[in-house]
């Protein structure tokens, strides 16, 4: 078991106090992205971050603004690693954060592998449409409708979907399921 000094939890929750540059709404630590803080000093640190997906362009921001709020608080050496393993999963965001998305007007993903192993099955793209036999609908944010349909398999980032309720009408972001 892992020993975490009191400096490093508050390290640790500094840093998972910085919005993400592409869901401002949500912190680092919300979206599940940010994994350990590793004091390696005493006044140097390393922090583990884990992109929501290879090649993820928000890396680069969130490393540089991780950088800025840890040497704020005294840090003079910020080294930001890149851990793809265990790799991210829309799993990792915690219940505060669905719930800032889903006030923002943005569909959550839906909880796919509550604890435990992950399996892999491969076959046709699901997408969550009301009456798909295989997954529960994908909700509406603003009138809470399963009635929903895909527009287009990307949105404002490679991370989401376009989808449009057919109740109230209003098109809405779908955070994809990983």
């Amino acid at each position: 078991m892992v020993t975490v000094t009191a400096l490093e939890a508050e390290l640790l929750e500094l840093a998972g106090s910085v919005p993400d540059p592409e869901l401002p709404v949500l912190t680092l630590h919300e979206l599940g992205v940010l994994r350990a803080v590793h004091l390696t000093g005493a006044d140097s640190v390393e922090v583990d971050l884990t992109p929501t997906y290879t090649g993820c362009p928000a890396v680069e921001t969130m490393s540089a603004d991780i950088e800025r709020v840890l040497r704020a608080h005294g840090m003079h050496e910020v080294t930001v690693r890149i851990v793809l393993a265990p790799a991210w999963s829309t799993d990792d965001i915690t219940p505060e954060g669905r719930r800032k998305l889903q006030r923002s007007g943005i569909a959550p993903p839906r909880t796919q592998h509550p604890g435990g192993p992950v399996t892999l099955t491969l076959g046709p793209t699901r997408t969550g449409d009301a009456g798909d036999p295989v997954s529960e609908a994908i909700r509406c944010p603003h009138c809470d409708s399963a009635d929903t349909e895909l527009l287009s398999r990307f949105s404002s980032t490679a991370c989401k979907a376009l989808r449009r309720c057919r109740s109230c009408r209003e098109p809405f972001d779908h955070f994809k399921e990983l």
